[in-house]
């Protein structure tokens, strides 16, 4: 039996577009840790070495980023205590996400450089989403369009009412 693929070239266009993007305005995760509002830049949690907020082109309703507030490629190049405060944010992260939206999964994961994906591949970032038995479908692969069940602002709202602490 071979494996049949799907190609969504379309990723490809995104993930190049992120470095002349960067180049105008700079590290976008930078940006969103020198934000004074964080309603308005959709920052879900700051401490004093992280920062969570809500993925601005989401997979799905509910689909978030915790990311070290040191800029910083990778989790090799952060100290034990760092990376240790970078999983405990992605605990409460998970725990908003079941408090908010009872899925029947999650993802984590961070795509390390540019190679393996990464739209901001100079500033580590780990991706926290919600997954439901059945959300995937053609849109996407056919269509090159992710279909949103809610508004960003929504699921904002949503996750902050059901954040830890």
């Amino acid at each position: 039996m071979s494996l049949e693929r799907l190609w969504a070239d379309w990723r490809s266009t995104y993930v190049s577009s992120a470095d002349a993007e960067r180049d105008k305005t700079g590290c976008v995760i930078c940006n969103l840790v020198e934000a004074t509002d964080d309603a308005e830049a959709l920052v879900l949690e700051r401490t004093p070495e992280t920062i969570t907020v809500m993925n601005l082109y989401p997979y799905g309703s509910g689909h978030l980023m915790v990311a070290p507030v040191q800029h910083a490629a990778a989790f090799d190049d952060l100290d034990d205590d760092l990376n240790v405060a970078i999983a405990r944010a992605q605990l409460r992260a998970l725990r908003a996400i079941r408090a908010a939206y009872h899925p029947d999964g999650a993802n984590v994961g961070a795509n390390l450089g540019k190679a393996a994906g990464a739209g901001v591949p100079g500033h580590l970032h780990v991706h926290v989403l919600p997954r439901w038995n059945g959300d995937t479908n053609f849109m996407t692969a056919i269509g090159e369009v992710r279909v949103l069940p809610e508004a960003l602002r929504t699921g904002y709202e949503k996750l902050k009412a059901a954040w830890p602490g």
